[in-house]
């Protein structure tokens, strides 16, 4: 096709809208069987076998055969030509045959036909007969498998590839000749540049390290199938390679809108002698460096220089489009925060001093990753100062040693309100999932008590296994968090602190040391521990009875802890006593049956009716009876102050 392009050039000069090239695609007689999904109502395709390339250009002249017969030749190198794409068309077909009629020096037409294969190279045929004009018809036969598979397979698609590639004799000053491809129908690509481009921007040049670089910047229709914005570099009049430019210019992700509100998706088409010059030989890549380590002479200039140039005008030639894009990704991060991750509020004008930009159209999951991974970066920077800091303490002026130390104390301060707001977050959120667990399923279900157990806490797990986090047994009593021992669902025989051969597991077990400070306590200090165990019961389950009273059972497992009492969770002796204190909550919804037990152990019904409470006298244990809407009820009107703070809702 460039080829057929130049020659037009050649015969018609400037006045290339004479020319005219077309492309037929050729179709084998077989049925279809279509390697590409087809649509409902789309008939299915026939195998392309070859195409066709027709153009009303000079010819093969002598000068084009001799060229097209000599191996490297560099008879167009001043068009970038390297004169060995023939030798690829060989690479994806079997044969090429041609066909050419030409004017020689006397202006008198001639024609020539011949075939170009791997095993015979170039072989000449008779000479045609029957052309009344210039131009040449190049037939691509055999169309390998391996890329027929990989290849477009309709006409329209076929066409934007092929208009792609060549968009550069579309751009360029008087534009391109009528080019067409040709299937069951036939598509223009003339008026397929009408409907590619929405508006052309000021065509514009930069200079890195005294070489020039041309930009042809347009702005896409967003019908087009292209929504991201990118870089085509090009050489020899033809795009080479091409890069998405998605977030390479804060506030640059896919389209963007113009003053009218209409949108457009940005590309910049880049050229330069350097380019061409530097293309390989197949012009599927430059022969360029990445990048230029250390200090570097004048001429070595890198892919990463020349990108860079290209970054900072196209931030200036789109400032304003890209100033309201980073202002609609500022308010999607605002509102994301706002409704969905409070936690990053008190570092959010510190993200964006970060440069933090985002597509307004980004996915939650996404925007919270990208926030997390910059708010861990800040983290980062902020140890790295504070090291800095206290290692200039006394060695530093005192005027930038305070100041310098103010705004690392600032920095850390939003820090941890940050780290606030994430553990309030997820106590909301954990709220809500136990809501969810304790109502019915749309079956009629509930969920098993060990659903909600492992929610509160891991289950088959004690102290020993457990991070400070790993429990949420704030939900029944904040108190429990300061605890010298805790076990889940293990048995007594297994736990360090009862002695107790039974086999028997209570869900929760805790013992805390009393009389002691809790934020000066080390966990080996006695007299004795206080007891808690925690009973949970399946929601509705209606089955309390004489025999599986869960009030006699928590009180049943205190006394086996205190009747053990043989070492603490380090190992310590503790003291032989019948006294310590036992709290004993069973969290179970107030079903008939367990009303019963809860009156027979002549427990007090609680102000709201959703459980009871008393002391046994002779336990010496304190027994909270609460429902599932008791237990969520209470643990958010404990948080609901800081809830509100945050601006979650509380229910």
């Amino acid at each position: 096709m460039v080829n057929g392009l130049q020659a037009i050039d050649a015969r018609f000069g400037s006045d290339v809208g004479q020319g005219h090239l077309r492309v037929t695609v050729e179709r084998s007689g077989q049925d279809e069987f279509d390697f590409g999904p087809a649509g409902p109502g789309r008939a299915a395709l026939k195998p392309i076998v070859g195409f066709s390339v027709e153009d009303n250009g000079v010819g093969f002249t002598s000068s084009n055969m001799n060229s097209f017969e000599t191996l490297d030749s560099d008879y167009k190198a001043s068009m970038g030509c390297r004169g060995v794409g023939r030798l690829l068309w060989l690479k994806a077909f079997d044969k090429i045959s041609i066909c050419s009629a030409y004017k020689d020096d006397s202006s008198a037409l001639h024609a020539r036909q011949f075939r170009f294969s791997i095993d015979r190279e170039v072989e000449h045929d008779e000479e045609p007969e029957g052309f009344t004009d210039t131009g040449a018809v190049v037939r691509l036969d055999g169309f390998k498998e391996s890329y027929q598979r990989s290849a477009p397979k309709t006409v329209e698609a076929i066409a934007r590839e092929i208009f792609e590639h060549c968009i550069w004799y579309f751009l360029r000053p008087g534009g391109a000749p009528e080019v067409s491809v040709v299937d069951e129908e036939t598509v223009s690509l003339n008026k397929l540049m009408e409907e590619f481009i929405f508006s052309e921007l000021p065509r514009t040049s930069i200079d890195v390290r005294g070489k020039k670089f041309d930009m042809v910047n347009l702005c896409l229709r967003s019908s087009t199938r292209n929504f991201t914005p990118r870089l085509y570099w090009c050489a020899a009049s033809r795009v080479v390679t091409d890069e998405n430019l998605t977030g390479k210019v804060p506030g640059l992700y896919g389209r963007l809108k113009d003053k009218s509100a209409v949108e457009f998706t940005y590309v910049c088409y880049l050229s330069s002698d350097y380019l061409d010059m530097h293309v390989r030989a197949d012009r599927t890549d430059f022969d360029i460096s990445e990048r230029v380590a250390g200090t570097t002479l004048g001429e070595d200039i890198s892919l990463e220089d020349i990108r860079s140039g290209v970054l900072e005008e196209v931030e200036r030639i789109l400032s304003d489009s890209l100033a309201a894009a980073r202002d609609e990704g500022k308010a999607r991060v605002n509102d994301f925060v706002s409704n969905h991750a409070p936690r990053y509020r008190p570092v959010l004008s510190r993200l964006e001093s970060l440069g933090v930009t985002v597509d307004p159209s980004i996915k939650n999951p996404d925007l919270e990753l990208l926030l997390h991974s910059n708010l861990q970066k800040l983290e980062a920077e902020a140890i790295a100062e504070g090291q800095a800091v206290f290692a200039e303490a006394g060695s530093a002026p005192l005027e930038d040693y305070q100041e310098r130390l103010a705004r690392y104390l600032d920095t850390v301060n939003d820090i941890n309100q940050s780290d606030l707001a994430a553990y309030v977050s997820r106590r909301r959120v954990i709220l809500d999932i136990l809501s969810k667990l304790i109502r019915s399923s749309e079956h009629g279900k509930y969920s098993r008590e060990d659903a909600i157990h492992s929610l509160l806490i891991p289950m088959r797990t004690d102290s020993n296994d457990l991070g400070t986090d790993a429990s949420n047994l704030w939900i029944i009593d904040e108190r429990l968090a300061f605890h010298d021992y805790l076990a889940s669902d293990k048995t007594l025989k297994s736990m360090p602190i009862t002695g107790s051969e039974s086999t028997k597991e209570p869900d929760i077990l805790s013992t805390k040391l009393i009389d002691t400070p809790v934020l000066t306590a080390e966990g080996e200090t006695l007299p004795l521990p206080s007891i808690v165990v925690v009973e949970i019961k399946r929601p509705m389950r209606n089955d309390a009875t004489e025999d599986k009273d869960p009030i006699l059972q928590s009180l049943d497992y205190v006394k086996r802890v205190r009747a053990g009492g043989v070492l603490t969770a380090s190992g310590r002796p503790i003291p032989a006593s019948q006294e310590s204190p036992a709290f004993c909550y069973i969290v179970a919804d107030l079903t008939p049956t367990l009303v019963s037990r809860c009156e027979y152990a002549n427990l007090r019904r609680t102000h709201d009716g959703l459980g009871y409470f008393g002391f046994n006298e002779s336990a010496k244990a304190y027994i909270e009876v609460m429902s599932f809407d008791r237990l969520v009820n209470a643990a958010t009107e404990r948080n609901r102050a800081f809830f509100d703070k945050l601006g979650l809702p509380s229910s």
